[in-house]
């Protein structure tokens, strides 16, 4: 009996204290879960509203893209009815007889933007190449950086000024040396403008790919013996193949809508050129030079519809673009 007693005594002062710690803990800790649970769905909360948020700005950005090609649209009614699919064709650009043919304006405009592509892209690759692997860091390199982006920066009218008066001289020497009239202004010279300009878009771009290869893949490269040319031309190309593609694909855009200073050097000729040297223009200059002289609503109209023009042969370039990077990462 006193052994019972004795052990009642010693255990239920253990079960009492046991009971005030768990009557003293318990609170605490469904405080600390209830804040979980509540910061929890603060958090939940948080990312539904940047969720939606994100889904209303590219709700409003198609919207924006699908309202501009619809205005495009109904503001060129009276040409498209008018000429119907001869626009296009069509080889004169007449205001005073109301004849509109955008063939020469497109062709101009494709001539301009890929030669000027051509000319670009080997610097645009040297120097993302030169600032992502040969000299990431250091004064020079940021020079060089700062310079290319400083060109992006430069306004197109500027470029026009400077086309006008230090390039088209040097043009003009270069067409007399090769036997071809001496003009200095046409599709050649706006091409090396528009060159000069798109040259930042595919650099920024490649030098950012380029430093994100992967260094064991590089290093092992070099474990094995390959040069340094060797690794730019097998690991790091290839890795960075699709990026270099994007960057050349968001040049051409740039040089597709490019305007003033293309403008002032091409010559702004409605005829066909005949080749690279001859004057030109394109569907941007001619909607630049004319908009203000459209005196007539089928004049407007025409203009207006070679802005949509100009809008389809982006979205199709584009488009084909994003095929072929899809097929270079493939």
């Amino acid at each position: 009996m006193s052994s019972s007693i004795d052990n009642n005594l010693i255990t239920r002062p253990d079960q009492n204290l046991g009971r005030v710690i768990s009557s003293i803990t318990t609170p605490v800790s469904k405080v600390r879960s209830t804040k979980r649970i509540k910061r929890s769905y603060r958090h939940i909360r948080a990312e539904n509203v940047f969720r939606r948020t994100l889904v209303i700005v590219a709700l409003i950005t198609v919207v924006l893209v699908l309202g501009i090609l619809l205005t495009l649209v109904v503001q060129s009614t009276l040409s498209i009815k008018a000429s119907g699919i001869g626009y296009v064709w069509g080889h004169v650009w007449d205001p005073v007889r109301d004849i509109f043919g955008a063939y020469p304006f497109i062709l101009g405009t494709l001539l301009t933007s890929f030669l000027a592509l051509f000319i670009s892209i080997p610097f645009s690759f040297a120097v993302g190449v030169f600032l992502g692997e040969y000299h990431p860091k250091g004064w020079m390199p940021n020079l060089l950086k700062n310079t290319v982006e400083l060109i992006a920066a430069v306004p197109s009218v500027i470029y026009g000024f400077w086309g006008l008066a230090v390039l088209v001289p040097i043009v003009r020497s270069f067409e007399t040396k090769i036997g071809v009239d001496p003009v200095g202004l046409g599709i050649f010279t706006s091409s090396l403008i528009l060159a000069i300009m798109i040259i930042p878009y595919a650099a920024s771009l490649g030098r950012s790919m380029i430093q994100m290869v992967p260094s064991n893949l590089k290093e092992a490269a070099y474990s094995l013996g390959a040069t340094r040319w060797e690794v730019i031309r097998s690991v790091i190309f290839p890795y960075t193949r699709s990026g270099l593609f994007a960057g050349v694909l968001l040049s051409l855009g740039r040089a597709l809508g490019e305007t003033m200073a293309v403008t002032m050097v091409i010559g702004n000729t409605s005829l066909i050129p005949k080749s690279i040297f001859a004057p030109g223009n394109t569907m941007a200059s001619v909607i630049a030079n004319e908009f203000t002289e459209a005196d007539h609503p089928v004049y407007l109209s025409a203009l207006i519809e070679l802005g949509l023009v100009l809008f389809v042969v982006t979205v199709i370039i584009n488009m084909i673009g994003k095929r072929l990077i899809k097929g270079f990462t493939n």
